[in-house]
């Protein structure tokens, strides 16, 4: 756990203010938990989207309007952390090319050719692989506890997934949409697992030149996609609820969770963090009981016990790992 001086110097207004925010900005878990929540949506706002945006146009402008809308909090700090930056340029283009420009993404892309289910347990598949990768850069070993805790919420996961029957693993299939979502959550855990060797600079600094990584990353890949006619799916595709929809992904699950996460990851480290990903089942389905209309079932409560269960095995006396 890093120290508590270390911990307000990180805080987005530098540490002044010592008062609700700061014990905010100290609560790692609080942070995670609200991660994850606006990543939830994200994941059913880009698949409802999907249907009217393509992927690399979704995450292009997803990202030119959250860099938008932090550049001018971020830029006093931009400022005083161009050096660092700079001389960490190759990391920092890592992990903007792996988390903003790569898994989005790939995400919206799987999104378009893999049902629910299939994306919901591959991209579920994350703490355990942040667990690997981790290993495999740092020579980090997982502790029982932690990897039983993982297990149980895996478990949790496929329940609320599969909506407690068991016999739907046998009708699953791969497909390119899994493909896809799978490489994207390679993407994104090893983002996880590098967060660790980013530079020291204040977090709206490292945000803000993230998403320009990550805008820089897909500009050419927008450019031809607009060379090969995609003016003409624009045209069709934005309308009221496609800026609505990119407004949400650009601010909660773009500059919100991006923070919290990044911030989580430095409080407890990946391998803890990673473990929250497996709340996202818990508020997918609760956001599709309140605004879809969908009844909550005895899966739900049997999954997100689980899935509770496995987080708490794997956080009891955990260190920052």
């Amino acid at each position: 756990m890093t120290t508590m001086k270390t911990a307000q110097s990180s805080a987005p207004d530098g540490g002044r203010n010592s008062g609700l925010f700061a014990r905010f900005w100290r609560a790692p878990y609080l942070l995670l938990v609200l991660a994850v929540l606006f990543w939830s949506g994200n994941f059913i706002v880009g698949r409802v989207t999907m249907d009217r945006l393509s992927p690399v146009t979704f995450a292009f402008w997803r990202w030119v309007v959250a860099l938008a809308a932090i550049l001018p909090l971020s830029w006093p700090h931009l400022r005083r952390d161009l050096r660092p930056l700079l001389a960490h340029w190759p990391m920092v283009f890592v992990l903007g090319a792996l988390g903003i420009g790569a898994f989005n993404t790939l995400v919206y892309a799987g999104l378009r050719q893999t049902t629910a289910i299939n994306g919901l347990l591959l991209q579920s598949t994350m703490p355990v692989i942040i667990l690997g990768a981790t290993f495999l850069l740092y020579g980090q070993k997982s502790s029982a506890r932690q990897i039983l805790g993982v297990l149980v919420s895996l478990l949790g996961v496929a329940t609320i997934a599969l909506r407690g029957d068991w016999s739907g693993l046998a009708a699953l299939d791969v497909n390119r949409g899994d493909l896809w979502v799978l490489v994207a959550v390679l993407a994104y855990a090893l983002y996880s697992a590098l967060l660790r060797k980013k530079p020291q600079v204040h977090p709206l600094s490292f945000l803000a030149a993230s998403f320009a990584v990550g805008v820089l990353c897909l500009l050419p890949l927008y450019a031809l996609e607009l060379a090969q006619g995609g003016t003409g799916h624009w045209r069709e595709g934005w309308s009221a609820p496609s800026f609505l929809a990119l407004a949400y992904v650009a601010l909660l699950p773009g500059v919100l969770s991006y923070l919290f996460f990044n911030r989580g990851v430095e409080l407890v480290g990946a391998n803890t963090a990673g473990h929250f990903i497996h709340l996202m089942p818990i508020f997918g389905s609760l956001m599709a009981v309140f605004l879809l209309g969908e009844h909550f079932q005895s899966f739900h409560a049997t999954g997100a016990a689980l899935i509770a269960a496995g987080l708490a095995l794997a956080m009891i006396g955990q260190r920052k790992s």
